[in-house]
């Protein structure tokens, strides 16, 4: 009788699984953060979670694969794992973001500390632990399938690994530089998840059975590409101006009456705002406007004024690093013409998104660069250093430790001021605002702030110029636009010294994730107290009834 041919008698078929599995997990795990980022944030304790939690899983799948293997060892069992992995990927994008929303909705009201650790957590355990821990037994399967004798084992586990490994690398490179920013983290989960399908499919195929099956996670995946494909991250809003991806950041663009809202990466933050009006924001660059008054550098119409002075004619110079969409720079451009600005951005799909929806001026030149490494490269000194690059927790420890202020502080002209937005603010002692400001003040002899009204946020100024709020309150009366004077005639008294403590940031040691991880936890628990009241007293009905 003649033997039935499979695909499997190639091993070059197995090798590939192995390649196209190694491809997907890594795709999945970018992908992880990615879905994660724009409800927890894109920081370094969201990816810890989701490596940790992909680890767990695969090592789950390695052992339960081997002991399969040996038990039962039919390839079929292998192929079905990738066959239900492939749909349920896919079928990510449709319904992970209602999982994500439904299980911190529960958390929220139940956990008090490590709020943000155990959402995403629980997040990434429902979500990717069951796919990731199916493709976790590809490789003992393999091995068991692969090796036809002892004397070969050596070299087919190496040409395995070779294969995982290699397909782990595009799988690395691919959604970070070409599908995502291309098509966005939904289209590449069903890239990935489409070409684990194939293999399925192509080896049942190939066996002639199954066919069932196959035809059912065929209609699944394609219901998955036609309703998930399209979906919004925010998927309560109907009406954004624009919705997309960068290599760094989920973008999401707002246009309400009076202004145009930029956020990243958190559904609820503002990270930049164009004011249709060209007035104040009433927002934390307002009292941003103080840096030019506290380094004396005249107001439009005032007496100091150059009369006529235009970009080039080597006025006070000014450099934003976190440029966002240039609110910053757009503002003090109408108040302090004579200034010359520049912004350092690393996103440049931001930089892009600021042309086309925030009217930036595009005299500005904006770089695109980290902050830092820009800094220690440019030669020259500027009037301003704006350093607005701190966003929720996903603070850049680079940017927040002595070495840089020092070399902040070493590119400030003669009485230049630093002016530095935390939004992070907390009256707890030892917070992330206090870690900050202590590390400023060892560097700069005199440092003030001023805390945003009905905000988190705490504007710094530092300056080794003595004057710089005597400057400020004689600058206040010589502007000429009287929304902006009245502004600081109302604020300047809440702009105090700052008394340094003996907190300090190094580039050794930044835990800057960990302690902005407790100013969320206090504000979960100051915003929330009142609902976990009810739910502790009265339950879910209670609960749900106070809504």
């Amino acid at each position: 009788m003649k033997e039935k041919k499979s695909i499997l008698n190639n091993k070059g078929y197995l090798y590939l699984t192995e390649f196209f599995s190694g491809m997907a997990v890594m795709a999945v795990e970018l992908g992880a953060n990615r879905l994660l980022a724009p409800y927890f944030s894109s920081s370094q304790i969201v990816w810890t979670i989701v490596i940790g939690t992909i680890m767990i899983a695969m090592a789950l799948g390695n052992l339960y694969g081997g002991r399969s293997a040996d038990k039962h060892p039919d390839p079929d069992r292998l192929y079905r794992r990738i066959l239900v992995a492939a749909v349920w990927i896919a079928a990510i994008p449709l319904v992970g973001k209602y999982l994500i929303i439904g299980i911190t909705g529960l958390l929220v009201i139940s956990v008090n500390t490590g709020f943000l650790i155990w959402a995403a957590l629980a997040s990434c355990m429902v979500i990717f632990v069951f796919p990731l821990f199916l493709l976790g037994t590809v490789t003992p399967s393999l091995v068991k399938y692969t090796i036809g004798n002892l004397s070969e084992s050596g070299s087919v586990v190496g040409r395995l690994g070779a294969a995982n490994t290699i397909g782990s690398i595009l799988g690395t490179f691919l959604p970070t530089f070409v599908t995502i920013p291309a098509v966005g983290t939904a289209v590449t989960f069903l890239l990935f998840s489409g070409v684990l399908l194939l293999l399925a499919v192509v080896y049942f195929l190939s066996e002639k059975r199954h066919y069932a099956g196959c035809i059912i996670a065929v209609i699944l995946y394609l219901l998955c590409a036609l309703f998930g494909s399209s979906s919004h991250f925010a998927f309560w809003e109907n009406d954004l101006t624009y919705e997309g991806e960068s290599v760094y950041n989920y973008l999401q663009v707002r246009e309400e009456a009076d202004s145009i809202i930029l956020s990243t990466n958190v559904l609820f933050g503002v990270q930049s705002v164009h004011m249709k009006n060209e007035g104040l924001t009433g927002m934390y660059y307002d009292y941003a406007t103080a840096a030019p008054l506290m380094a004396s550098i005249p107001a439009e119409g005032s007496a100091k004024d150059p009369a006529g002075s235009t970009e080039g004619d080597g006025g006070p110079r000014m450099l934003i690093l976190g440029m966002g969409t240039g609110t910053y720079p757009t503002m003090c451009g109408r108040y302090f013409p004579s200034m010359e600005a520049e912004g350092v951005e690393i996103d440049e799909k931001i930089t892009d998104l600021a042309h086309t929806y925030f009217y930036l001026d595009e005299k500005i030149p904006v770089v695109t660069y980290d902050g830092r490494a820009y800094l220690a490269a440019v030669e020259g000194t500027y009037d301003i250093i704006m350093v607005d690059a701190y966003r929720d927790i996903t603070i850049p420890f680079q940017m927040s430790s002595i070495e840089f202020f020092r070399l902040v502080r070493e590119h400030l002209a003669p009485g230049g001021v630093l002016v530095m937005n935390m939004n992070m603010y907390s009256e707890e002692e030892g917070s992330i605002t206090d870690y900050l400001s202590d590390t400023v003040a060892a560097v700069f002899p005199y440092v003030y702030t001023a805390d945003v009204p009905w905000t988190t946020n705490r504007e710094l100024f530092a300056s080794e110029n003595e004057n710089m709020l005597n400057d400020m309150e004689e600058g206040i009366s010589s502007i000429a636009d009287g929304e902006l004077r009245a502004f600081w005639e109302r604020h300047v008294s809440e702009i105090t010294p700052y008394t340094k403590g003996n907190y300090l940031l190094t580039d050794d040691k930044a835990p800057v994730e960990v302690l902005g991880m407790r100013v969320i936890d206090g504000l979960i628990r100051e915003e929330l107290g009142y609902y976990k009241e009810i739910y502790e007293e009265e339950g879910i009905r209670g609960l749900i009834e106070s809504f």
